[in-house]
């Protein structure tokens, strides 16, 4: 599978986005049928966020899902073609005035999203408006894979750390006390520092670390999303940013943020990715 995913990273920046997109759907309606394991967990937690939908209408949303993954995919490996007059094309971005001005004053933004749309795209748009980016990533168990999305963000000027690597918390440190976005994604259950915090009304462990961060340093937060149009119109919103002081609970900020990423999953439910089984318990 890693091969074959090498070997379209080699085309896929010369196949144009609206064929790239076709054949993304198409990959996503086979994995649909092939995938069985991850097919039945994904209706599983659809069906514990949405316990009041009918078989009919989570098999709908999650046949959509492969397709919108499966999209990702090819618009991931298109995105070295990205640049600002691609983005007037492409993409409507809404809110990342107040977000620019703030950095062009000298703060640090600490940026958060889920996997939510294609949040590849997401990064690389905001990116775009020249303002230092550094997106914190659990590195993947295929070394191939985790460079080639490493390169492909640094072709956006997209700085990359990982999480597990010895100088991580250096150069995290390092990122936040520079003008710019540090941009972290919380919405999985990952083996981290964690507490509960409600989504979609029921207790989930969560990243607490970019909370704790976050008020130790006394940041600016905001949170931002992307979806993608049935037009294929990539549309980002950007929530108003908030300041977080010392006094500030990191669990509530880590709460609140949970909240807007709910909120965009309820918008599109078929635009996450609900083979990642958020409510389950870890040891120790």
């Amino acid at each position: 599978m890693v091969r074959v995913l090498l070997g379209l990273a080699k085309l896929g920046r010369r196949i144009p986005l609206r064929a790239g997109r076709a054949f993304g759907r198409a990959l996503g309606t086979l994995a649909w049928h092939v995938v069985r394991r991850e097919r039945r967990k994904a209706l599983r937690n659809l069906a514990i966020a949405f316990p009041d939908w009918s078989e009919t209408q989570r098999e709908r949303t999650i046949r959509a899902m492969f397709r919108h993954l499966g999209m990702s995919l090819f618009e991931v490996l298109w995105l070295p073609n990205f640049n600002a007059a691609q983005r007037e094309r492409t993409t409507i971005v809404e809110g990342i005035e107040p977000l620019l001005k703030l950095i062009d004053e000298g703060r640090t933004v600490m940026a958060f999203t889920g996997h939510c749309g294609n949040w590849e795209w997401l990064a690389t748009t905001v990116a775009s408006y020249g303002r230092p980016l550094t997106a914190m990533q659990r590195e993947r168990d295929e070394t191939e894979v985790n460079e080639l999305i490493t390169s492909i963000r640094a072709s956006a000027g997209i700085r990359t750390v990982d999480r597990g690597s010895a100088a991580a918390g250096r150069d995290m440190i390092q990122a936040l006390r520079k003008p710019g976005m540090m941009a972290f994604l919380i919405d999985q259950n990952i083996r981290t520092e964690s507490v509960k915090v409600p989504f979609f009304g029921i207790p989930a462990l969560t990243p607490i670390g970019p909370g704790k961060l976050a008020v130790r340093m006394e940041l600016v937060c905001a949170s931002m999303f992307i979806e993608r149009r049935p037009d294929g119109i990539q549309h980002v919103r950007v929530n108003p940013p908030f300041a977080v002081t010392r006094n500030d609970d990191p669990v509530e900020v880590t709460a609140r943020l949970t909240r807007e990423i709910e909120d965009q999953v309820r918008r599109v439910p078929e635009q996450w990715v609900w083979m990642h089984d958020r409510w389950r318990e870890r040891k120790g």
